[in-house]
Protein backbone atom coordinates (compact mmCIF):
# COMPACT_ATOMS: atom_id res chain seq x y z
CA UNK A 1 0.00 0.00 0.00
CA UNK A 2 2.71 2.45 0.13
CA UNK A 3 3.05 2.30 -3.26
CA UNK A 4 -0.06 3.51 -3.91
CA UNK A 5 -0.19 7.07 -2.57
CA UNK A 6 3.36 7.81 -4.56
CA UNK A 7 2.35 6.21 -7.63
CA UNK A 8 -0.85 8.88 -7.31
CA UNK A 9 1.23 11.63 -6.52
CA UNK A 10 3.97 10.85 -8.71
CA UNK A 11 1.47 10.81 -11.54
CA UNK A 12 -0.33 14.28 -10.79
CA UNK A 13 3.48 15.80 -10.68
CA UNK A 14 4.75 14.11 -13.95
CA UNK A 15 1.62 14.64 -15.87
CA UNK A 16 1.92 18.24 -14.81
CA UNK A 17 5.38 18.62 -15.88
CA UNK A 18 5.40 16.75 -18.93
CA UNK A 19 2.29 19.29 -19.88
CA UNK A 20 3.73 22.40 -18.90
CA UNK A 21 7.27 21.33 -21.01
CA UNK A 22 5.41 20.33 -24.37
CA UNK A 23 2.46 23.12 -23.65
CA UNK A 24 3.44 25.99 -22.40
CA UNK A 25 7.19 26.38 -22.67
CA UNK A 26 8.27 28.39 -26.45
CA UNK A 27 12.00 27.45 -26.09
CA UNK A 28 13.77 24.53 -26.22
CA UNK A 29 17.04 24.84 -23.89
CA UNK A 30 19.56 22.07 -22.53
CA UNK A 31 17.64 22.02 -19.58
CA UNK A 32 14.56 21.84 -21.18
CA UNK A 33 15.87 18.44 -23.07
CA UNK A 34 17.42 17.01 -19.80
CA UNK A 35 14.11 17.76 -17.46
CA UNK A 36 11.71 16.16 -20.55
CA UNK A 37 13.44 12.79 -19.85
CA UNK A 38 13.62 12.84 -16.43
CA UNK A 39 10.17 13.49 -16.30
CA UNK A 40 9.56 10.77 -18.80
CA UNK A 41 12.00 8.10 -17.14
CA UNK A 42 10.10 9.21 -13.73
CA UNK A 43 6.84 8.48 -15.51
CA UNK A 44 7.70 5.38 -16.55
CA UNK A 45 9.08 3.63 -13.30
CA UNK A 46 5.42 5.12 -11.63
CA UNK A 47 3.69 2.96 -14.47
CA UNK A 48 6.07 -0.36 -13.39
CA UNK A 49 4.95 0.18 -9.70
CA UNK A 50 1.35 -1.27 -9.92
CA UNK A 51 2.72 -4.69 -11.62
CA UNK A 52 5.29 -4.19 -9.59
CA UNK A 53 2.34 -4.88 -6.39
CA UNK A 54 0.84 -7.20 -8.70
CA UNK A 55 3.39 -9.19 -9.63
CA UNK A 56 5.91 -9.30 -6.23
CA UNK A 57 4.69 -12.90 -5.35
CA UNK A 58 4.53 -14.51 -8.70
CA UNK A 59 7.37 -16.95 -10.38
CA UNK A 60 9.58 -15.24 -12.85
CA UNK A 61 9.08 -15.73 -15.91
CA UNK A 62 8.83 -13.49 -19.41
CA UNK A 63 6.96 -10.73 -18.02
CA UNK A 64 8.60 -10.48 -14.74
CA UNK A 65 12.19 -10.01 -16.70
CA UNK A 66 10.33 -7.21 -19.11
CA UNK A 67 8.63 -5.21 -15.70
CA UNK A 68 12.08 -5.23 -14.35
CA UNK A 69 14.09 -4.61 -17.00
CA UNK A 70 11.55 -1.33 -17.28
CA UNK A 71 11.76 -0.55 -13.58
CA UNK A 72 15.99 -0.69 -13.47
CA UNK A 73 15.88 1.14 -16.62
CA UNK A 74 14.56 4.19 -16.13
CA UNK A 75 15.83 3.98 -11.75
CA UNK A 76 19.41 4.44 -13.92
CA UNK A 77 18.09 6.64 -16.59
CA UNK A 78 16.84 9.22 -13.55
CA UNK A 79 20.23 8.57 -11.93
CA UNK A 80 22.42 9.43 -15.16
CA UNK A 81 20.37 12.19 -15.49
CA UNK A 82 20.42 14.31 -12.98
CA UNK A 83 23.95 13.88 -13.34
CA UNK A 84 24.51 14.68 -16.82
CA UNK A 85 22.79 17.77 -15.30
CA UNK A 86 24.57 18.62 -12.93
CA UNK A 87 27.13 18.32 -15.62
CA UNK A 88 26.41 20.35 -17.93
CA UNK A 89 25.84 23.23 -15.66
CA UNK A 90 29.38 22.53 -14.42
CA UNK A 91 30.46 23.68 -17.82
CA UNK A 92 28.25 26.50 -17.96
CA UNK A 93 29.38 27.97 -14.78
CA UNK A 94 32.93 27.63 -14.85
CA UNK A 95 33.50 27.63 -18.63
CA UNK A 96 30.80 29.65 -20.58
CA UNK A 97 32.83 30.33 -23.91
CA UNK A 98 33.51 27.02 -24.15
CA UNK A 99 29.78 25.74 -23.15
CA UNK A 100 27.95 28.25 -26.02
CA UNK A 101 30.40 25.92 -28.52
CA UNK A 102 29.58 22.64 -26.95
CA UNK A 103 26.32 23.18 -25.42
CA UNK A 104 23.36 22.74 -27.62
CA UNK A 105 19.59 21.47 -27.40
CA UNK A 106 19.79 19.01 -30.01
CA UNK A 107 23.40 17.90 -28.25
CA UNK A 108 21.78 17.61 -25.26
CA UNK A 109 18.93 15.27 -27.40
CA UNK A 110 21.90 13.19 -28.52
CA UNK A 111 23.30 11.98 -25.37
CA UNK A 112 19.75 11.71 -23.92
CA UNK A 113 19.70 9.24 -26.89
CA UNK A 114 22.72 7.65 -25.90
CA UNK A 115 21.96 7.23 -22.12
CA UNK A 116 18.38 5.45 -23.06
CA UNK A 117 20.24 3.15 -25.73
CA UNK A 118 23.03 2.67 -23.05
CA UNK A 119 20.77 1.76 -20.01
CA UNK A 120 18.64 -0.84 -22.53
CA UNK A 121 21.51 -2.56 -23.13
CA UNK A 122 23.28 -2.85 -20.16
CA UNK A 123 20.22 -3.34 -17.81
CA UNK A 124 18.82 -6.37 -20.35
CA UNK A 125 22.34 -7.59 -20.49
CA UNK A 126 22.73 -7.66 -16.44
CA UNK A 127 19.07 -9.22 -16.54
CA UNK A 128 19.92 -11.92 -19.30
CA UNK A 129 22.92 -12.93 -17.24
CA UNK A 130 21.20 -12.96 -13.40
CA UNK A 131 21.28 -15.92 -12.06
CA UNK A 132 17.72 -16.46 -10.49
CA UNK A 133 16.45 -19.82 -8.75
CA UNK A 134 13.22 -21.62 -10.56
CA UNK A 135 11.36 -20.83 -7.74
CA UNK A 136 12.29 -17.48 -7.33
CA UNK A 137 10.06 -14.39 -7.19
CA UNK A 138 9.18 -11.17 -9.62
CA UNK A 139 11.38 -8.32 -7.70
CA UNK A 140 12.84 -10.66 -5.37
CA UNK A 141 16.50 -12.11 -5.10
CA UNK A 142 15.83 -15.52 -4.27
CA UNK A 143 19.37 -16.71 -4.35
CA UNK A 144 21.80 -17.19 -1.97
CA UNK A 145 24.81 -16.78 -4.44
CA UNK A 146 26.61 -13.10 -4.55
CA UNK A 147 25.59 -11.47 -7.18
CA UNK A 148 28.62 -9.40 -9.14
CA UNK A 149 26.81 -8.12 -11.76
CA UNK A 150 24.26 -6.24 -8.76
CA UNK A 151 27.13 -5.19 -7.61
CA UNK A 152 28.83 -3.90 -10.52
CA UNK A 153 25.62 -1.98 -10.86
CA UNK A 154 25.80 -0.42 -7.49
CA UNK A 155 29.36 0.76 -8.50
CA UNK A 156 28.60 2.18 -11.99
CA UNK A 157 25.08 2.70 -11.75
CA UNK A 158 25.40 5.14 -8.59
CA UNK A 159 28.38 5.44 -6.92
CA UNK A 160 30.15 6.76 -9.88
CA UNK A 161 27.54 9.14 -10.78
CA UNK A 162 27.44 10.33 -7.04
CA UNK A 163 31.43 10.75 -7.37
CA UNK A 164 30.69 13.00 -10.49
CA UNK A 165 27.66 14.54 -8.95
CA UNK A 166 29.21 15.84 -5.85
CA UNK A 167 32.67 17.16 -7.22
CA UNK A 168 30.57 19.12 -9.98
CA UNK A 169 27.92 20.32 -7.53
CA UNK A 170 30.56 21.47 -5.37
CA UNK A 171 32.72 23.80 -7.66
CA UNK A 172 30.04 25.20 -9.32
CA UNK A 173 28.82 26.16 -5.14
CA UNK A 174 32.55 26.99 -4.95
CA UNK A 175 32.19 29.39 -8.45
CA UNK A 176 28.41 31.17 -7.25
CA UNK A 177 30.35 31.95 -3.60
CA UNK A 178 33.08 33.55 -5.37
CA UNK A 179 30.57 35.18 -7.56
CA UNK A 180 28.16 35.94 -4.51
CA UNK A 181 31.27 38.06 -2.59
CA UNK A 182 31.87 40.07 -5.77
CA UNK A 183 28.55 40.77 -7.26
CA UNK A 184 26.19 41.94 -4.31
CA UNK A 185 23.28 43.07 -6.04
CA UNK A 186 22.94 39.25 -7.53
CA UNK A 187 23.68 37.83 -3.85
CA UNK A 188 20.33 37.29 -3.06
CA UNK A 189 19.88 34.82 -6.40
CA UNK A 190 23.09 33.44 -6.12
CA UNK A 191 22.55 31.92 -2.59
CA UNK A 192 18.98 30.74 -3.52
CA UNK A 193 20.83 29.31 -6.40
CA UNK A 194 23.33 27.37 -4.04
CA UNK A 195 20.26 26.26 -2.01
CA UNK A 196 18.69 24.35 -4.90
CA UNK A 197 21.67 22.86 -5.77
CA UNK A 198 22.46 21.78 -1.52
CA UNK A 199 18.81 20.57 -2.24
CA UNK A 200 19.27 18.58 -5.00
CA UNK A 201 21.85 16.57 -3.74
CA UNK A 202 19.73 16.00 -0.57
CA UNK A 203 17.14 14.58 -2.46
CA UNK A 204 20.17 12.38 -4.93
CA UNK A 205 21.23 11.02 -1.66
CA UNK A 206 18.24 10.33 0.21
CA UNK A 207 16.74 8.71 -2.21
CA UNK A 208 19.39 6.32 -3.57
CA UNK A 209 21.80 5.54 -1.18
CA UNK A 210 19.52 3.35 1.08
CA UNK A 211 18.85 0.96 -1.58
CA UNK A 212 22.54 0.73 -2.57
CA UNK A 213 24.03 0.28 0.95
CA UNK A 214 21.38 -2.21 1.54
CA UNK A 215 22.19 -4.32 -1.79
CA UNK A 216 26.24 -4.09 -0.43
CA UNK A 217 24.38 -5.40 2.64
CA UNK A 218 22.92 -8.00 0.94
CA UNK A 219 25.79 -9.01 -1.02
CA UNK A 220 28.42 -9.36 1.60
CA UNK A 221 25.75 -11.45 3.56
CA UNK A 222 25.46 -13.93 0.41
CA UNK A 223 29.43 -13.74 0.18
CA UNK A 224 30.10 -15.05 3.50
CA UNK A 225 26.39 -17.72 3.39
CA UNK A 226 24.71 -15.83 5.96
CA UNK A 227 21.51 -17.38 8.06
CA UNK A 228 18.40 -17.28 6.74
CA UNK A 229 17.26 -14.95 9.42
CA UNK A 230 20.13 -12.45 8.85
CA UNK A 231 19.07 -12.23 4.84
CA UNK A 232 15.19 -11.95 6.00
CA UNK A 233 16.21 -9.12 7.68
CA UNK A 234 18.22 -7.66 5.14
CA UNK A 235 15.43 -8.29 2.74
CA UNK A 236 13.01 -6.20 4.64
CA UNK A 237 15.82 -3.13 4.51
CA UNK A 238 16.29 -3.43 1.06
CA UNK A 239 12.27 -3.17 0.28
CA UNK A 240 12.45 -0.09 2.40
CA UNK A 241 14.99 1.56 0.76
CA UNK A 242 13.15 1.03 -2.44
CA UNK A 243 10.29 2.51 -1.53
CA UNK A 244 12.38 5.60 -0.41
CA UNK A 245 14.24 5.51 -3.86
CA UNK A 246 10.52 5.34 -5.64
CA UNK A 247 9.97 8.52 -3.62
CA UNK A 248 12.69 10.36 -5.97
CA UNK A 249 9.96 10.30 -8.94
CA UNK A 250 7.55 12.71 -6.89
CA UNK A 251 10.83 14.99 -5.48
CA UNK A 252 12.12 15.15 -8.80
CA UNK A 253 8.72 16.45 -10.06
CA UNK A 254 8.89 18.85 -7.09
CA UNK A 255 12.41 19.91 -7.82
CA UNK A 256 11.49 21.76 -11.44
CA UNK A 257 9.29 24.48 -9.96
CA UNK A 258 12.55 25.49 -8.29
CA UNK A 259 15.17 24.87 -10.81
CA UNK A 260 13.78 26.37 -13.90
CA UNK A 261 12.14 30.05 -13.77
CA UNK A 262 10.74 29.38 -16.64
CA UNK A 263 8.85 26.42 -15.88
CA UNK A 264 7.89 28.19 -12.98
CA UNK A 265 6.01 30.66 -14.96
CA UNK A 266 4.22 28.69 -17.00
CA UNK A 267 3.33 26.22 -13.95
CA UNK A 268 1.64 29.70 -12.82
CA UNK A 269 -0.82 29.73 -15.78
CA UNK A 270 -2.03 25.87 -15.32
CA UNK A 271 -2.15 26.17 -12.18
CA UNK A 272 -2.98 29.90 -11.05
CA UNK A 273 -4.46 29.61 -7.56
CA UNK A 274 -1.94 26.94 -6.81
CA UNK A 275 0.84 29.00 -7.51
CA UNK A 276 -0.27 32.21 -6.85
CA UNK A 277 1.46 32.96 -3.56
CA UNK A 278 4.74 32.37 -5.12
CA UNK A 279 4.12 34.82 -8.20
CA UNK A 280 4.94 37.72 -6.48
CA UNK A 281 8.26 37.10 -5.22
CA UNK A 282 9.39 35.53 -8.40
CA UNK A 283 8.65 38.33 -10.64
CA UNK A 284 12.13 40.18 -10.29
CA UNK A 285 14.37 37.09 -10.74
CA UNK A 286 16.80 37.60 -13.07
CA UNK A 287 19.07 34.71 -12.32
CA UNK A 288 18.67 31.02 -12.65
CA UNK A 289 21.31 28.28 -11.92
CA UNK A 290 19.78 25.90 -15.10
Amino acid sequence: YVYIPVFVIGVILNILALSVFFCKLNKWTETRVYMVNLAIADFLVLFTLPFKMISKNTHVNTQCLILESAYFINRYMSIFLITITAVDRYITIWYPFKAKQVRSPQKSAVVCGILWALMVSIVSLNKSLEERDECGCCFHKASKKPSIHSLASIIWGFFIPLTILSFCSIQIVKKLTKNKNSNSHKEKFVQKSINIIFANMAVFVICFLPINLANIIRFIADYHEATCTTVKSINIFVQAAGMIANTNCCLDAICYYFVNKEFKEASMELAPNYFSSYKQGSENQDFEIM
